[in-house]
Formats: structure tokens, sequence, C-alpha cells
């Protein structure tokens, strides 16, 4: 009996022990807390809108995108690293592709097969030559339209305003957006031209009385 009772003793002993460790490792919160808040970014938004409207900033970063956008038209960006001719060159461009993966109809039928090459120029005739020039150099502008009329050729700006030169010399002109058609035909100086010759297109760059 005396065994028993200890044996009941100890268990209370541990109780009491293990519940005041447990109630000694909670110390609760520390420190002030504050609430989360999300604003709503919508509404945020709708009150600058209506800020910038009620002062007139609105209007004026319109006007301000307008006027961007106009110069833009009428003086495109410059096609990077293209300069004047020193020395003739000519070479020779293939507008081959290679199909990367079958092109069907939409009735199934193939149309190209993957690993088919394709000459566009098998197809599609360039009846005018591209002569590209420097839209800001006199003397290239000088002789690309003494050279060639509209009916004979496309006079491509890499540089200057075609909209100037159009009401200028009242005829048409074009710009290289981004250079994207001096980088895929190869071409570093100007005037420059390109010409269908077979299933190839030939180029030149010729160099003017002048550039050295």
């Amino acid at each position: 009996m005396k065994r028993a009772l200890e044996s009941v003793a100890i268990v209370a002993l541990l109780s009491v022990s293990l519940s005041s460790a447990t109630r000694a490792s909670d110390h609760g919160v520390v420190g002030q807390t504050f609430p989360i808040v999300e604003p709503d970014l919508l509404a945020t938004i709708e009150a600058k809108l209506q800020r910038l409207q009620a002062n007139g900033d609105i209007d004026r970063m319109n006007a301000a995108f307008a006027r961007r956008a106009e110069a833009r038209v009428r003086r495109p960006k410059p096609v990077a690293g293209i300069t004047p001719a020193t020395e003739a060159r000519t070479w020779a461009y293939d507008p081959t592709i290679t199909i990367e993966r079958d092109v069907q109809d939409q009735k199934g039928n193939y149309i190209a097969r993957r690993g088919q090459t394709v000459n566009p120029l098998d197809f599609t005739a360039v009846t005018q030559a591209l002569v590209f020039v420097d839209g800001d150099n006199k003397a290239e502008m000088a002789w690309a339209t003494a050279q060639y009329s509209d009916l004979k050729a496309k006079i491509i700006l890499v540089s200057g305003s075609p909209l100037e030169e159009m009401t200028a010399r009242q005829r048409r002109f074009y710009f290289d957006q981004e250079g994207r058609l001096t980088g895929k035909l190869g071409i570093r100086h100007t005037p420059a031209v390109a010409v269908q010759d077979g299933r190839v297109m030939k180029l030149s760059e010729i160099k003017l009385k002048g550039n050295s």
C-alpha cells in the first residue's frame, strides 16, 4: 500500500512539473502588433488619375506623347552602324530558307514539308531595284534621285526624314525601319543597290566622289 501511494505521488509530481514547464515556455505576445492592411490598388490608381485630370497633367501627357509619335514618324530612328561607302563592294544574297516544320492548309494538304528548301524568288519577281541611301547625305540623295525614277527603283532611307523628302521632291521614299532590310542583306555602307539576278539578289555598295 505504501509503494502504491508513493507511485501515485510521483506521477502527480511529474504531472505538476510538466504542466509548470509548459506554462513557463509560453511567453505570450511580445511587442506591439499591427493589423495587415492591403490598399485597394485600383482605387489608388483611380484617385491618382482623377488628380492628374483635375490639374491638366493628363492632357499635357497626351500632347507630349502625340508630339513624340509625330516626330518619330517624320524622322525615324537612324539605322545604326551604316556609314558612307569608301570602296566599291559587290556580293550576292541567297534568300533560300529551310522549312523547320510541316506546313498544311485548312484541309490538311501539305504546302511544304519539314526540311524542304524554298526560294521566294522562284515565285515572286523583284521588278524594281532597292536603293539604300542616307537621307541626310545630300550627295547620296542627289545621286539616287538622278539615277532612279519611281518606276525604276524604291529609294530606301537609312537616316533622315522620308516625309520631308517626299514633300520636297514630290516622289515616294521609304525607310528601313530598325535596319531589317540592311541587316538581312548584309549592307554596311551607302549608297547600296539590290537587284534580282535569277535566284539571288545581287548587291553593290557604291563609292561616290568625295567619300574617302
